[in-house]
């Protein structure tokens, strides 16, 4: 129930593929993407958001963050663990991960920081200037 033929829209819009294209993958990459580490996506302001992952247990050498042409992708590499544990119960998750954001146009990260298992990544939207509303003066004869 959740493919969809986005085939119509490639036919009747021109210059909108980029756009076809995203929809395309955001339905794949959400078929396809495990649910390991948890995240919020938050809102702060109309031009700054915040997403906030679970990684508890990683350092921050064992984290890396990387944004390239409107996708971020967050990726954590779990060192082995050379110690001697007899676990009775393992509830931790101590797996590596690689998780993928697709960015609007103009979002860009602003910075990273990690906190009490929290991995907090923020984003700032910057609309050029030649993009924002203008105020046209009338003038009168």
């Amino acid at each position: 129930m959740r493919d969809f033929d986005l085939s119509p829209l490639y036919r009747s819009a021109i210059g909108f593929d980029r756009l076809a294209s995203m929809l395309d993958n955001a339905s794949r990459n959400e078929q396809s993407q495990p649910a390991y580490p948890p995240y919020n996506i938050e809102l702060l302001d109309e031009n700054h958001y915040r997403i906030t992952m679970a990684v508890a247990g990683f350092r921050n050498d064992e984290l890396s963050i990387q944004s390239e042409q409107g996708m971020l992708m967050i990726v954590g590499k779990k060192q082995q663990d050379t110690g001697e544990h007899k676990y009775l119960y393992q509830g931790i998750a101590a797996r590596s991960f690689e998780r993928r954001f697709q960015l609007a146009d103009h979002v860009k990260v602003v910075r990273a920081s990690l906190d009490n298992g929290l991995l907090h990544v923020d984003l700032e939207r910057e609309i050029p200037e030649a993009m924002k509303p203008r105020t046209i003066e009338i003038e009168g004869v």
